[in-house]
């Protein structure tokens, strides 16, 4: 009998869990090597290898990621086509969606404000509909028509029973409402994919790939990631709305996700 070795450990910062791939990749080369002896002496045996499939998946952290802040009923260039966010690649109707603004009202514009673990991080004038720890990523699956393109080759989660509906349409998201971890600080933070950007939307080899590569965009310090005021205040970054914060993250599954306050309110809706 063959086991596979016995290096699981639980979820966690320093844990290293084996992609569903190398261990497939670990049963085929123990049965090819197992098949061989067989056929060289002539014996005939029984091969049961016994397959333990890791607890979660292990997706490939992104480390040192500049990351900026914006929030929902923010307009930073009323010019530009990706300056409001107002409304979200994935959901044109993102401030009713969310119940208002993201933040404080002054003058009639939407501003962001220092968030407190006191009340989790939520919003102080305002009690949101939908995740306030939500994030984006410069991959956007349903309007980037290379993104769009690619997103069943490149998704990793693309495949996978859930998703095969979403993955037949392509005006439904594969991205929209996944979950991601990121540490900044000493803090670990969770939260939701809810649009895409910054400055880039098809940069699948910085998104998905294993071998941390740098984001592909050049504005704003080069950041690859935007986070809401909710993740800005648990990851404690030093400015509220700046270029220099860095974090680490990566993708998980959503059963791997922590109690929090980003589960108090968890989105599930779709886009729109």
């Amino acid at each position: 009998m063959i086991v596979p070795p016995s290096d699981q450990e639980p979820i966690g910062t320093n844990s290293r869990v084996p992609s569903h791939r190398s261990w497939r990749g670990w049963t085929r080369t123990r049965i090819v090597q197992l098949a061989a002896v067989v056929a060289a002496t002539g014996v005939v045996a029984t091969i049961v290898v016994l397959f333990v499939r890791p607890v979660g998946t292990q997706f490939p952290w992104h480390t040192h990621i500049v990351s900026t802040t914006f929030w929902v009923g923010e307009v930073f260039d009323p010019t530009a086509a990706d300056g409001s966010q107002v409304l979200s690649t994935y959901n044109s109707l993102w401030i009713q969606s969310f119940g208002g603004c993201d933040g404080v009202l002054t003058d009639g514009s939407c501003q962001t404000e220092q968030r407190s673990g006191v009340n989790g991080f939520f919003p102080s004038q305002m009690t949101p509909k939908e995740n306030p720890f939500y994030l984006d990523l410069p991959f956007d699956d349903v309007h980037d028509q290379t993104a769009l393109s690619m997103r069943q080759k490149v998704i990793p989660w693309a495949g996978e029973p859930d998703y095969a509906a979403p993955a037949g349409d392509p005006t439904a998201s594969l991205m929209k409402n996944r979950w991601v971890r990121i540490r900044a600080n000493g803090q670990t933070c969770y939260g939701q994919i809810e649009d895409a950007g910054p400055g880039s939307y098809h940069d699948s080899s910085y998104v998905f790939g294993s071998n941390d590569q740098r984001p592909e965009n050049r504005k704003f310090n080069g950041a690859g990631m935007d986070v809401s005021p909710a993740l800005n205040g648990c990851l404690h970054f030093t400015d509220v709305n700046g270029e220099a914060d860095t974090v680490d993250w990566q993708f998980l599954a959503a059963s791997d996700v922590p109690a929090g306050p980003w589960t108090a309110i968890v989105t599930t809706s779709g886009t729109r």
